[in-house]
C-alpha cells in the first residue's frame, strides 16, 4: 500500500499522513506534525511518568520523551524489537517521540474521505481519532496527534 492516495469529493484538497502500525491496527498522523522517524533506540524510563511514556531518549543532545502508541490507545504493550520506530513530532509546543511497531508508508487523504468515528468507541478513544478511512482492504484510524499528548509534558524537547 505504498504512496496509496484517497479521494472522494472534486475540489478538496487532499493531505499526506504517514501511515503505521500498532498491533494489529494501522494508523496515521498528518504529516505536517512529524519531524522526523528514526530507529528505535532503549528509553531511560521516567520515575512517576504516566505509564504510557516509554522514558526519555537522547535525540542530537536534546532529551526527548517517547509515549508508547500502544500504551496511550489501550493496547496490549510489546517489548520493542529493531523494528520498531519513533516518530518524532511537533505539537502543543512540544516535540515529542511517538513509538510505533512499524512505519508502512504515505498517504494522500481527502479530508472528504475521513468518515467519523463510530459511536461504539470509548469516548476516551473518540478523542485521539479524527475519524476513519476505508483503503483497499483495510480500516485506517486517522489520529489527532495533539490529543494524544497531554497538555504539558515538562521533560518534553
Amino acid at each position: 500500500m505504498s504512496g496509496a492516495t484517497i479521494q472522494a469529493a472534486q475540489g478538496v484538497e487532499p493531505q499526506e499522513f504517514i501511515a503505521f502500525h500498532v498491533g494489529e491496527q494501522t494508523y496515521c498522523i498528518d504529516i505536517i506534525a512529524v519531524r522526523e522517524i528514526r530507529g528505535w533506540t532503549p528509553a531511560t524510563p521516567l520515575p512517576h511518568a504516566p505509564s504510557f511514556v516509554r522514558g526519555v531518549i537522547n535525540l542530537r543532545g536534546s532529551v526527548l520523551p517517547v509515549v508508547d502508541l500502544a500504551a496511550r490507545l489501550g493496547l496490549p504493550v510489546k517489548e520493542p524489537t529493531a523494528r520498531h520506530a519513533v516518530i518524532v513530532v511537533h505539537s502543543n509546543g512540544q516535540i515529542v517521540g511517538l513509538l510505533v511497531e512499524a512505519v508502512s508508508n504515505i498517504m494522500t487523504i481527502s479530508p472528504d474521505a475521513i468518515q467519523p468515528t463510530p459511536e461504539v468507541a470509548p469516548d476516551l478513544s473518540r478523542s485521539f481519532i479524527k475519524g476513519i478511512v476505508a483503503a483497499d482492504k483495510e480500516v485506517i484510524s486517522v489520529l489527532i496527534v495533539r490529543n494524544l499528548l497531554p497538555e504539558s509534558m515538562p521533560f518534553a524537547a
